[in-house]
């Protein structure tokens, strides 16, 4: 490292990627003549470079380089299964969490009132309905890659028996014989499932997944929470990171997001299939595109592309539709909303802005929904119904 400029450094492979270097050789050069590098470091060193005039579309060329050089580092450690960060032993952290929980209700049983009770067993599902869903939306999908379906076919209806359980206890928590007919096995439960996760499910999960799945189920994981237990650091970097890398934007005939791969077609598809209409104006104010759902609230035509969108109203809304620009273009405001009754139907209209991983302002989309029908809606309909 002998002293070299970092920020210097960086802008100098800048100046190589904006000439063809490619990320790989980048990630090279930097590892050979900084090593090893915290990723907080390098998201200080971009932000100053785009402080001193350099666009953060320049910046956007070395966040690839970046990831790269994150990747590394962040596999070998996450991976690593005596990290108190791999997957696994958060896992193990949050049980010992809810082990304690559950200990402390059954102590309490005969001496707490009804209402500590109630606020035990709210606390105990909020952080167990957070540990299940991580297990069952991020671990077994990885399992299940493996050829391993049992978690998916077993122990998801083992944690909905728990689920349930849990509805029995707080919808009879003044019933005479609430404690031995309701709480005591809704806690059996949870200690049993305790149990078959620490010597069955994730013994078998260390054997049959690679490093790079513990990777990717730790980067997942952030979007869920934990229960109980801090967020490891490394959490934040990641989703820091997850905002900021680019990828090529199309890769085997696919349009490629964060969040998967669809072809052209089928995101036009699915866009029209929405139960919303979709209107996207852009930072310079001009209407950009449409969606074409079948069951459209107000009329839109290939004719509006290109418009100025203060045009789209008549004279007098003018003041308020620029107010809603202003205030959303400058963080303002959040969103802006507006319901409407046309002929009997209620019409609700949603402005939010849009912006890339930067802040950058990007454009406002509008979203109309009739929820007329969403409005009767009471009780529950559920999928098992």
């Amino acid at each position: 490292m002998g002293g070299i400029n970092k920020k210097e450094f960086i802008k100098e492979v800048l100046k190589k990627l904006s000439s063809g270097m490619s990320f790989q050789d980048a990630k090279k050069e930097v590892l050979s003549k900084i090593g090893n590098i915290e990723s907080s470091e390098l998201f200080l060193i971009e932000q100053e470079l785009i402080n001193e005039g350099i666009s953060p579309e320049e910046i956007k060329r070395f966040c690839n380089v970046h990831a790269l050089l994150f990747e590394g580092i962040f596999e070998n450690k996450i991976s690593d299964p005596s990290s108190p960060s791999h997957p696994i032993n958060l896992f193990k952290s949050e049980n010992k969490a809810i082990k304690t929980k559950t200990e402390e209700l059954k102590k309490n049983i005969g001496k707490s009132g009804k209402d500590d009770i109630l606020k035990s067993l709210e606390e105990l599902k909020s952080g167990i309905y957070v540990h299940y869903e991580r297990k069952e939306q991020i671990l077994f999908p990885y399992l299940e890659r493996k050829g391993f379906f049992g978690p998916s076919k077993v122990m998801w209806g083992k944690d909905n028996e728990v689920r349930d359980l849990f509805k029995k206890a707080f919808d009879n928590i003044n019933f005479e014989n609430f404690e031995k007919d309701y709480l005591n096995p809704l806690l059996e439960e949870i200690d049993s499932m305790i149990f078959k996760e620490e010597n069955v499910l994730f013994p078998t999960s260390l054997e049959k997944l690679e490093p790079s799945d513990w990777t990717e189920i730790f980067k997942q994981s952030a979007s869920s929470g934990y229960a109980f237990i801090e967020p490891p650091k490394e959490n934040f970097e990641v989703q820091d990171l997850n905002k900021r890398s680019v990828r090529s934007f199309f890769e085997d005939g696919k349009v490629n997001f964060p969040t998967g791969k669809v072809s052209l077609e089928e995101l036009r598809k699915l866009l029209d299939c929405l139960p919303v209409d979709l209107t996207f104006v852009d930072k310079d104010g001009k209407v950009a595109y449409f969606s074409n759902s079948s069951e459209r609230v107000f009329l839109r035509t290939p004719s509006v592309i290109g418009r100025e969108v203060k045009n789209c109203h008549p004279p007098q809304s003018l003041p308020a539709v620029e107010k809603v620009i202003e205030d959303l273009k400058n963080g303002i405001k959040k969103y802006h909303d507006f319901w409407l009754n046309i002929k009997g139907r209620t019409v609700y209209i949603r402005y939010f802005p849009v912006r890339d991983e930067f802040g950058t302002f990007m454009g406002i989309l509008e979203v109309t929904q009739d929820i007329t029908e969403i409005k009767k809606i009471e009780g529950e309909k559920r999928l098992a119904s």
